[in-house]
């Protein structure tokens, strides 16, 4: 459900037109700077030419700005939902558990594990249309993060705010994080349910094979994404500022390596695929192109089906800047100069 749009998003890339007349103005004000001191000191023409103003340019330039600014937001049709309705689509119910771990924080994917994932997350719910998602984060324990929904918009906003400091029990457990996913899904038809784990597989908490044959007896389809390699690779933190590697009780060095046997394992049971990323590719898309062939189930979903246009608001603010950039003038007028309103003889 989105409250707030655009109707036509694209037309806010002219906004980058905004610095580029602010360096030109710079620019101008500079030549015209070097203009002036080959006639003498600043100061002196000024002070003999009383109506030049160096203060008036800036502000009718200012005013220029704010103007283009809000003309562009107004072709961008900034808009209002207002009325709610029960809108049926024909999709999917896609779950995502992501590994939050310390490990996903290792840099055999650059710029880190964990980094990676977020990043085809954000690009697929990019591209979604009539699936429900759902987002779960796992270590030591499993959290419904986004519950299963259309509201792309709210997914990309919770995604960005992920990281392992959101979960205070460390460690790795798939099987919690596929039986939450279990629990999560709506009720209803059990062919249109899937769920993509996105983790380095290295298991210590518990056993998710059992939790995998329990997904496939109610219809849930696994897909497995092992991220990292399999010769293993420190893991990075920050210590008092400087950084160094995570280490074990025993001051020795964690060395994090990519378990892909459970996870083939947890695909081949509820017939899903098992991909494994590497840095030119993650394997969301080649997971979610499988999930596509499912069979389609009827979604019911809360969403605004009608919206309200509010860019005449923007169009007054621009005609206003507009209106007194005109009223401003280049010099000062000597007469309006001498007028002092509040000016009182004692």
């Amino acid at each position: 459900m989105q409250l707030f749009r655009f109707a036509n998003p694209e037309f806010l890339y002219l906004l980058l037109l905004l610095p580029v007349m602010a360096l030109f103005f710079i620019l101008e004000i500079y030549r015209r700077k070097r203009a002036i001191r080959k006639i003498g000191e600043l100061k002196l023409v000024y002070d003999l030419l009383p109506e030049l103003s160096s203060s008036r340019p800036v502000i009718k330039f200012i005013n220029i700005m704010i103007a283009v600014a809000a003309f562009i937001i107004m072709l961008a049709r900034p808009q209002f939902g207002s009325k709610i309705e029960d809108v049926k689509k024909q999709g999917v119910e896609v779950i995502i558990a992501l590994d939050v771990s310390n490990s996903m924080l290792a840099e055999d994917i650059q710029p880190n594990r964990l980094t990676r994932a977020k990043q085809a997350i954000s690009r697929l719910v990019d591209n979604l249309e009539n699936d429900k998602i759902g987002l779960i984060v796992f270590a030591g324990d499993a959290y419904t993060q986004i519950p299963v929904t259309t509201d792309y918009v709210s997914a990309k906003m919770f995604l960005s705010s992920i990281g392992p400091e959101m979960v205070p029990k460390q460690g790795t457990s798939i099987g919690a994080a596929i039986s939450l996913g279990i629990r999560s899904f709506s009720p209803g038809e059990e062919k249109s349910k899937a769920m993509i784990i996105i983790t380095d597989g290295e298991n210590h908490e518990d056993d998710p094979a059992s939790a995998a044959e329990e997904a496939s007896e109610k219809g849930i389809v696994i897909h497995a994404i092992g991220i990292g390699s399999e010769q293993g690779v420190p893991v990075p933190v920050v210590t008092g500022g400087k950084r160094d590697f995570l280490k074990d009780v025993d001051g020795n060095t964690v060395i994090t390596r990519l378990d892909e046997e459970i996870l083939k394992k947890i695909a081949l049971s509820t017939n899903g695929n098992y991909v494994r990323a590497n840095n030119s590719n993650i394997g969301l898309d080649e997971v979610y192109g499988e999930i596509g062939k499912m069979k389609k189930q009827e979604l019911e979903s809360t969403m605004y089906t009608e919206y309200n246009d509010q860019f005449q608001i923007f169009a007054a603010i621009a005609l206003f800047f507009l209106i007194l950039e005109f009223i401003i003038m280049d010099r000062k007028n000597r007469k309006l100069a001498n007028i002092r309103l509040f000016k009182f003889k004692v």
